[in-house]
């Protein structure tokens, strides 16, 4: 059980994981997949389970003299395509990884706050993340 909201934990395809993310997008899941990999965490990732529908219209009994109504099938609405991934090292928090500098991009940089939220392209951790004008 997690101490607070920022270390979750949960079953993956039947593996106890440390959640890294949920909801994400396709693209997010290959750019945290190839990040973690990187850094040599064992990365699973699920698809999310889809919104729970809206209850269904209430069917409204004939009054005398008149035709049943006809209810109108409502369309159901498209699930976006969200994933969870989680990495099957218990100990990781993705937050205590950013801001403890223990990630590392392939080319050599510590991953900084903006590089993890995938507001810049490339990490610049010469600034403190705390001098960083945005």
């Amino acid at each position: 059980m997690a101490i607070n909201k920022n270390h979750e934990f949960e079953d993956l395809d039947n593996i106890k994981c440390s959640i890294v993310e949920k909801n994400a997008s396709e693209s997010r899941v290959q750019f945290l997949k190839d990040l973690l990999t990187y850094n040599k965490y064992e990365v699973v990732v699920v698809g999310s389970p889809a919104p729970k529908a809206a209850p269904a219209p209430a069917i409204v009994a004939p009054v005398d003299g008149e035709a049943a109504p006809v209810p109108v099938p409502t369309p159901e609405p498209v699930a976006p395509t969200t994933f969870t991934v989680g990495v099957t090292d218990l100990r990781f928090n993705p937050t205590n990884a950013v801001f403890g500098r223990s990630l590392h991009t392939p080319d050599g940089h510590v991953v900084t706050l903006a590089y993890w939220q995938q507001q810049d392209a490339v990490s610049d951790d010469t600034v403190p993340y705390f001098e960083h004008n945005k």
